[in-house]
């Protein structure tokens, strides 16, 4: 049997197989009036395609858990009821396919009010027409050209914890069965973890243990609001991948251990993000180390991701043991179909819509 197409179990949740897409934002919400964060005819389409293809669970894009959490004007949100009525389309069309509906909560910290990465990702001042101030953990900018953003108050991030618990509960009532926490790439989170990006003097910043408390403090509250039968993932972003003075591999091994003791179920290593500039070795596969590193070192479960686009790659790291599952994205953005047609090549089957009978 392919390793691939082997249901996998986290707490009371069965997955289908391990084919699973990765959050990748499509920066198609509308940016102002009643339907401002929610998803539109284009989610339900992109995403639905993906499900028809056979994907065993979808991780929508990074949705905001408050408006000055998004990215992009442009970028999805979950801080309002009007936002759970719209992504039920989603996650009931997802269900009806035998996909898994999973969210990713985050919040853009620094990282906030761009603009869409095809018309050139630039920031949006505060007094654009749909800019806004961003938040951070100090008042560093990520790049030249970046504002600086407002440190946040601990009674701020009290409020930020508060909303990713909002957020998961809406999800839940949105009809997602795995919620992921976005620890990576550089957002708020992310921000907190490393000393290139946090330079507080108080509880949350200097020591590794002040470091990763307001991560920590996001998992206890998520997880105290979702359910103990549902799975809860963290992303991170396994090095910054700068020689000194950032966050590290051997401080991602020490965090997913913490994170296990605090109720995550997976853990879903990407990289860098938070320093711009940098030099990555970008090859295929060039992310799955760390993930294997984690699965070894902390017994975590774990999902690789980057740059994993055949079915041969995908099948062994899965039977190396070096990871428990693969995220693909923009393999997945070429061929919505790819886990249905590497099931073929495996001999293996996933879910195959009636209207397509003919495919198969």
């Amino acid at each position: 049997m392919s390793a691939l197409f082997e249901p996998f179990t986290l707490r009371g949740l069965t997955l289908p197989n391990r084919v699973w897409m990765a959050p990748m934002c499509q920066y198609s919400a509308a940016p102002e009036g009643p339907g401002t964060g929610a998803p539109t005819d284009w989610h339900l389409v992109h995403y639905g395609a993906r499900a028809t293809g056979g994907t065993g669970l979808i991780l929508v894009e990074a949705t905001a858990v408050s408006p000055e959490g998004r990215i992009s004007p442009y970028d999805l949100g979950i801080w309002n009821d009007t936002q759970v009525e719209a992504f039920r389309r989603v996650t009931d069309f997802l269900r009806s396919q035998g996909t898994v509906p999973g969210i990713q909560l985050a919040h853009s910290g620094r990282k906030a009010s761009t603009d869409r990465t095809w018309t050139g990702g630039a920031p949006l001042g505060a007094d654009d027409a749909h800019g806004w101030q961003p938040l951070g953990p100090s008042p560093v900018a990520f790049d030249a050209g970046h504002p600086v953003p407002t440190e946040l108050t601990a009674e701020q991030i009290r409020e930020v914890v508060g909303q990713f618990a909002d957020a998961a509960r809406r999800a839940l009532a949105a009809g997602f069965e795995v919620a992921e926490v976005h620890g990576a790439h550089g957002y708020l989170i992310h921000e907190f973890l490393s000393p290139h990006s946090n330079h507080r003097t108080d509880a949350y910043g200097g020591s590794y243990e002040n470091r990763v408390r307001f991560a920590l403090e996001v998992v206890d509250a998520v997880r105290a609001v979702w359910p103990d039968d549902k799975p809860l993932l963290f992303r991170v972003s396994a090095t910054d991948w700068l020689e000194e003075g950032g966050w590290t591999a051997d401080d991602t091994v020490r965090l997913a251990a913490d994170l296990k003791e605090h109720g995550v179920d997976l853990l879903d290593v990407s990289t860098g993000g938070n320093a711009a500039g940098v030099r990555i070795p970008v090859g295929p596969g060039y992310q799955v180390p760390f993930a294997a590193r984690v699965k070894a070192g902390t017994g975590l479960p774990v999902a690789a991701v980057g740059l994993i686009t055949e079915a041969e790659q995908a099948e062994k790291i899965l039977t190396n043991g070096e990871a428990d599952a693969v995220l693909l994205g923009r393999e997945l953005l070429r061929d919505p179909s790819w886990a249905r047609h590497a099931a073929r090549a495996a001999g293996a089957a996933v879910h195959v819509p009636d209207q397509y009978h003919r495919s198969v």
